[in-house]
């Protein structure tokens, strides 16, 4: 009797009590900060690696799209993949090019002024727009700023310069999950050339437009006008020295999303 009762009153028993309290405590106190942290940080995690496919997805999209504008094919339907977002055809972006042409018959020099409504595929996720716009693929990201996934098919070397205009028609769109299907189908492609020309100004207003100046800056030499964030627009220029040809293709696209 005197023995068992040594065992409930002495100081081990107590001791081990104390230490399974704590570690219950340890343990309680481990799944909160997993809740509250690890559970955000995984969802997160998800979010960012959608977001890659997502681009991804757009980076084959591109070259696709960019097909139907070289006139390699008349359509194209490529299957992508949606995480609760929506894909849609939308924007009201343009392209304005101004051009210093030389003229022989007057002798003088002719301003001519080339534009186009663009518009653009886009996808929509969380806070993040990926979109194909003018043979490019373009990516924003909060808190705003935008970058450049794919190059877009503008060209230039020192006697010529090529411009695309990719002008998308088409109004549906699809929220949700699981896999959709965008439908392109191409029209007549248009070739306009001028030549003897000695300044280039484009004018692009686009949800992109901070990444489309710095594409026009770094891939086709030009030079930054104005970079305005209220009208999103970018203008950009570049003098010749020596009068190059340039070439500007039309290519309009009706794109279907199911």
């Amino acid at each position: 009797m005197t023995g068992r009762y040594k065992i409930f009153t002495s100081d081990d028993a107590v001791s081990e009590v104390v230490d399974f309290s704590i570690t219950l405590g340890i343990m309680l106190l481990a799944i909160s900060i997993i809740g509250l942290v690890g559970y955000p940080l995984i969802e997160h995690m998800k979010e960012s690696g959608h977001i890659e496919n997502i681009k991804q997805s757009f980076s084959v999209l591109t070259p696709n799209m960019n097909k139907i504008v070289s006139g390699k094919a008349p359509s194209q339907s490529v299957e992508l993949k949606m995480y609760g977002g929506g894909v849609f055809i939308t924007g009201s972006s343009y392209m304005n090019i101004t051009m210093d042409k030389w003229n022989d018959s007057s002798s003088s020099i002719d301003t001519i002024s080339f534009e186009r409504q663009l518009r653009m595929i886009q996808n929509d996720y969380k806070y993040t727009t990926i979109a194909y716009e003018n043979t490019g693929a373009w990516a924003r990201y909060p808190p705003g700023g935008s970058v450049m996934v794919t190059k877009p098919m503008f060209a230039y070397d020192d006697s010529s310069m090529i411009i695309p205009m990719v002008t998308i028609t088409g109004t549906k769109g699809i929220s949700g999950s699981g896999l959709i299907r965008v439908i392109s189908e191409g029209g007549q492609l248009a070739v306009e050339k001028y030549e003897n020309v000695s300044r280039v100004r484009i004018e692009i207003s686009s949800e992109y437009y901070d990444a489309w100046a710095r594409y026009l800056d770094n891939s086709v030499g030009m030079q930054m006008i104005d970079l305005n964030s209220s009208s999103r627009t970018a203008i950009m220029e570049k003098n010749y020295s020596q009068n190059i040809d340039v070439f500007v293709t039309v290519s309009p696209m009706s794109v279907t999303v199911e």
